[in-house]
């Protein structure tokens, strides 16, 4: 089993496996550069470990939450990689796949992301199981347990802070996607677009005032 691992809710990740074993993992640390670097990224990584599109099993996505252009971006591009090399597509809580990262001796946890406007994406383990979350909510409202993730420095927050995941490894999702809870393919983008669609009908015709009217009217 050959599996490329995707994330795109912060920064541009991907990662290979080989059954239980992640073959490697790289990262593009811009969170503005989704579209332009995912598949180069992606074909350097599989090149690089003599793996071709077709030898691909399976795909494993982290489908958030996140913000909603860059998570949008890798979650498009692996159900698109999905549909044309016929394989399956598994969506996963980055969240989840974050919190692999943290060793057994941590009892309880909690997990965050930046989700910008200095809110946070956070959830909550106990021994390395999601018990609560995700949320998205102002920093001081996380639980004083111990904090980690991309988002743990970025604000003071009410329990200490551990080294452990300040950046997803893709290559360590891949070997395990299977071992985490299907989370479907609908991002979870948790609150709504910065921009929303237009419901209100805009005239095209120019403006003709009340006087020209009844102006217009006289002239009969």
């Amino acid at each position: 089993m050959i599996r490329l691992g995707i994330d795109t809710a912060s920064v541009v990740c991907v990662g290979l496996a080989r059954d239980e074993a992640a073959l490697g993992s790289l990262v593009v640390a811009d969170s503005r550069a989704h579209v332009e670097k995912l598949i180069p990224l992606a074909e350097e990584l599989l090149a690089g470990n003599g793996v071709a599109w077709e030898d691909l099993d399976e795909i494993a996505v982290g489908v958030g939450p996140g913000p909603f252009t860059g998570l949008r971006v890798g979650v498009a591009a692996a159900i698109a990689l999905g549909e044309a090399l016929a394989i399956e597509v598994r969506g996963v809580c980055t969240l989840d796949a974050l919190a692999l990262q943290v060793g057994r001796e941590v009892a309880e946890f909690v997990v965050a992301s930046d989700a910008r406007r200095r809110e946070l994406y956070w959830a909550r383990y106990a021994a390395g199981q999601r018990m609560a979350g995700p949320f998205v909510t102002r920093p001081s409202e996380l639980p004083r347990l111990p904090i980690c993730g991309p988002a743990a420095r970025l604000y003071e927050l009410p329990g200490p802070v551990l080294d452990a995941a300040a950046e997803l490894d893709a290559g360590l999702l891949a070997a395990n996607a299977h071992r985490l809870p299907a989370a479907g393919l609908e991002p979870l983008y948790l609150r709504r677009p910065d921009a929303d669609v237009s419901v209100k009908h805009k005239s095209v015709l120019p403006r003709i005032s009340r006087n020209a009217l009844r102006d217009k009217g006289g002239d009969k």
